[in-house]
């Protein structure tokens, strides 16, 4: 049998598993694995810092539901992924990170760059291994991918020891071992009908990672037959149709104090892959643990039922695992009867009238724009800031798929998820939407996306500072700024040293011509001329 060394069986394995692009910082401790990918017609997305690959590949995982998978190399290389890493497993992505380590032959003497991976990992991820023997790399790569895909989804880090990658061994085994799927059985969805056909004040909740357009449409037609609002969680308001008379707006950062109270007071909660943790309940204050509504809760992972408020049904499972199975099991109600849907929906609506901010530049303007001008498939990701708060409020989310932001609350998101959800829906129109603080914490990977033709489209919410720290500092500390104010480049003129095109924005009325110039392809930088008084009166991350 012919022998391939380990990065020939790197790259194979990576083919028999879908694997349709990858994102890398490249190092000299896994030249092997380059040496195989460059037999396959897999894409290396080469990004400037390891951080900003990271957050690519965690975008990929978030949009297609299979592993983003990374290449980074070792010591600096694994710990500026980490940043990454981190919002996967918050956000139960599925992604496998491949990190090149010190030669097996060498560890445990503190030779150059190396690090304990299990250790220094070991919290951060889902899984995290070192592979040892070359004859076992397939075995641990089967076995990744299959931990970062099934019930709760996440990261997996394998580190990979230069001299084990380069050497030879036999090819392994061409099939890939089945795993089990998610299943509900029929009788453990009675008490939750019952549970529903009964409740005066129900509240369906969605969140998660297991989500598709066809969960959508069932949760939808769930909530007509119910009479029963929706509600998202924080960054997952794309989860259901925006201008469905049932949706109720997302119980994130800052969110509606109408809607929490509408949480307080249901009698009965369906969670379908949420979970009521800090942000949900604004930091568990809106359920009393004590006295507690009816919970339903329907979730991948058993471990997450009644967590912190103890469920009354609990079900192990994903949403497209029951949801079809629920419906069948709801009588379609003749008489239509409203359990506080329309109520709901006329909170969601009054809560999105403008609140007027200081300045001739109004982000609750801009992104009032967007939500009645930008096609409904428009694509937005977002990393952290003050600026997101408008996002969350004043926007309309009408298909799935079209948000990507962290739950985890990272900055510097934004830009790296714009290039890969650009690289993986080419036909759509793509926004980042970033604070000046936001967007320079990974500035260098606009260098990315020229190389790799992403024509993205990024809007710089600059009001130079650090917009969330300094509400919180005013409001703590008021008149004693210290730490929060923030030194900006001329973007439009970074645009053009891109090869793109900058618009300076300074007034409200010049924002439409500018994004309407914008959908003309290549890349394209909007700075908003933001007046420094200018901050969101809700708390955003």
């Amino acid at each position: 049998m012919t022998k391939q060394h380990g990065g020939k069986i790197l790259a194979d394995r990576l083919a028999m598993h879908g694997v349709g692009r990858v994102f890398s910082v490249p190092g000299e401790s896994f030249l092997a694995a380059l040496d195989g990918l460059y037999d396959h017609d897999i894409p290396n997305i080469v990004c400037r810092q390891e951080g900003g690959a990271a957050m690519m590949a965690e975008a990929h995982g978030k949009m297609t539901g299979k592993p983003g998978v990374l290449f980074v190399t070792r010591g600096p290389g694994a710990t500026n992924a980490s940043a990454g890493l981190h919002i996967a497993m918050h956000d139960a992505t599925p992604l496998v990170c491949f990190v090149g380590q010190v030669p097996l032959k060498h560890r445990d003497r503190g030779v150059f760059q190396e690090v304990d991976y299990r250790a220094f990992f070991g919290p951060l991820v889902k899984w995290v291994a070192e592979v040892e023997r070359t004859d076992r790399l397939a075995e641990y790569i089967d076995r990744a991918f299959a931990i970062a895909q099934t019930g709760r989804p996440g990261p997996v880090v394998l580190a990979l020891p230069e001299d084990v990658l380069s050497a030879a061994t036999e090819a392994p085994q061409t099939r890939i071992g089945a795993w089990a799927a998610t299943s509900v059985n029929p009788e453990d969805l009675q008490p939750i009908a019952h549970a529903l056909q009964g409740a005066q004040r129900p509240l369906i909740l969605c969140g998660g990672s297991h989500w598709s357009d066809t969960d959508r449409e069932n949760t939808q037609a769930l909530a007509e037959r119910v009479g029963a609002p929706i509600a998202a969680t924080f960054r997952r308001q794309h989860y259901i149709d925006n201008d469905h008379p049932n949706y109720a707006g997302d119980l994130g950062v800052g969110a509606n104090p109408a809607l929490g109270r509408r949480l307080s007071n249901a009698d009965c909660i369906l969670l379908l892959g949420a979970e009521l943790n800090d942000i949900t309940t604004a930091d568990f204050t809106l359920i009393d643990p004590a006295n507690p509504p009816t919970i339903l809760q329907v979730h991948p992972e058993p471990e997450s039922a009644s967590k912190v408020y103890p469920a009354s049904v609990a079900v192990t499972g994903t949403p497209a695992s029951m949801l079809h199975q629920l419906l069948n099991l709801m009588p379609s109600r003749a008489d239509n009867t409203d359990r506080g849907a329309a109520d709901a929906r006329a909170d969601y609506e009054a809560w999105q009238h403008p609140q007027p901010t200081p300045g001739d530049v109004q982000m609750e303007h801009v992104i009032g724009w967007l939500r009645d001008n930008a096609s409904p498939d428009t694509i937005i990701t977002n990393g952290a800031g003050n600026y997101a708060a408008f996002l969350h409020r004043y926007y309309r989310f009408r298909q799935f798929g079209t948000q990507i932001a962290p739950t985890s609350g990272s900055m510097g998101y934004g830009l790296p998820a714009a290039i890969s959800a650009k690289l993986q829906n080419p036909d759509q129109p793509v926004i980042c939407l970033a604070g000046d603080g936001c967007l320079q914490m990974s500035i260098q990977e606009l260098s990315t996306a020229r190389q790799h033709g992403a024509d993205i489209i990024v809007i710089v919410a600059n009001n130079g500072r650090y917009g969330t720290i300094r509400m919180h500092q005013e409001k703590h500390y008021p008149g004693r700024v210290s730490g929060t104010d923030l030194f900006n480049p001329d973007y439009a003129a970074l645009a053009r040293a891109y090869g793109g095109t900058g618009h300076t924005i300074t007034e409200n009325a010049q924002f439409a011509e500018a994004y309407e110039q914008a959908l003309s392809g290549g890349l394209h930088i909007i700075e908003l001329r933001l007046d420094p008084a200018m901050l969101s009166t809700t708390t955003s991350l």
